[in-house]
């Protein structure tokens, strides 16, 4: 699947970086995840370790200091993690069994961080590691930042109900709908967030109300799901029958063949990288220092989801 990927998606054209201090703080996200106990087996350190989160948040913010890169780095840990436990034990297909784990680390996220109370200790370790991680972008005295990376959370905390729902109903989203939820159930907006608190693009109220760079902004996430999505697909395939890849929605909506809806996929992934490319030029027309820094932000993720899922070994 790597080989259709590489020949179907358009790379993107931007350049291709990663920070300098990329190992180091993969190590050290690995170190933070066995300390916390979110992995406590071998094999769950093995698939943490394929996954390589300190590689994408390198990629994704490839000039950033250790310490925001580390924050990032973190984020995309706990997520990986937290997908695993899902995955393991049938979580993720089972909205009765996931909505009490959704609620506990819902009252993590409403302290916000704040205080040295510990979260509540049924959040178990995915709970102490939330709270670890909030308390952390508090401690950037941003509150804007603080409170857009709680509410992206909520989100993907509730999408996740929403995928376990569709799993026990064994129903397929359409392709809309799908769309519209996979930019939550892949967690891209609480890691754009800190993404942005590590490039120092910390947009205001106004500029993220702004309708033009909120559509650039919804569309850098497609890019990064749909591109996961046409890297991914062959795997969770063989893992078993998930309706959550834009490939399954589009041959299910419109009858085609696994082949020919996952290229409609790939084409769909090229498409919007050129009306991505169309938006840019026009928002950087004269763009205030902000927007530019807004903006490089998720060139950053765009190019390095893509350059990620070229090397790890998490969906093979």
């Amino acid at each position: 699947m790597r080989s259709f990927a590489v020949a179907a998606l358009h790379g993107p054209p931007f350049p291709s970086k990663v920070n300098r201090h990329t190992t180091e703080v993969g190590d050290r996200s690995a170190g933070w995840a066995a300390e916390l106990g979110l992995v406590s087996t071998s094999d769950a350190a093995d698939r943490l370790a394929r996954a390589n989160a300190g590689e994408l948040a390198g990629r994704a913010c490839p000039d950033a200091d250790p310490g925001p890169l580390g924050l990032l780095a973190d984020l995309i840990t706990w997520l990986f993690a937290f997908d695993d436990s899902c995955d393991d034990d049938g979580l993720g297909a089972d909205p009765r069994r996931l909505a009490p784990v959704v609620a506990r680390l819902l009252e993590v996220l409403d302290l916000s961080g704040a205080g040295t109370v510990p979260p509540p200790v049924a959040g178990g370790p995915l709970g102490v590691a939330l709270h670890d991680l909030c308390r952390r972008v508090r401690r950037q005295n941003h509150p804007p930042s603080l409170l857009r990376f709680v509410g992206d959370l909520r989100e993907y905390l509730l999408a996740l109900l929403w995928e376990a729902a569709n799993r026990e109903h064994h129903r397929v989203p359409a392709v809309a709908e799908y769309i519209r939820m996979r930019r939550h159930t892949g967690a891209v907006h609480p890691s754009f967030t800190l993404t942005d608190l590590a490039h120092g693009a910390l947009p205001g109220a106004e500029l993220l109300a702004d309708p033009a760079l909120s559509r650039m902004d919804r569309l850098a996430a497609d890019l990064v799901c749909w591109c996961n999505d046409v890297f991914s697909y062959d795997k969770e395939r063989r893992l078993g029958e998930d309706g959550h890849n834009l490939a399954v929605t589009i041959a299910l909506e419109t009858g085609q063949d696994e082949e020919a809806a996952l290229t409609d996929a790939a084409n769909r992934f090229n498409a919007g990288l050129d009306t991505y490319l169309g938006l840019e030029r026009e928002l950087l027309t004269d763009a205030a220092p902000a927007v530019r820094r807004f903006a490089d932000a998720r060139r950053c993720w765009i190019r390095g989801t893509y350059d990620w899922s070229l090397r790890a070994s998490r969906y093979y």
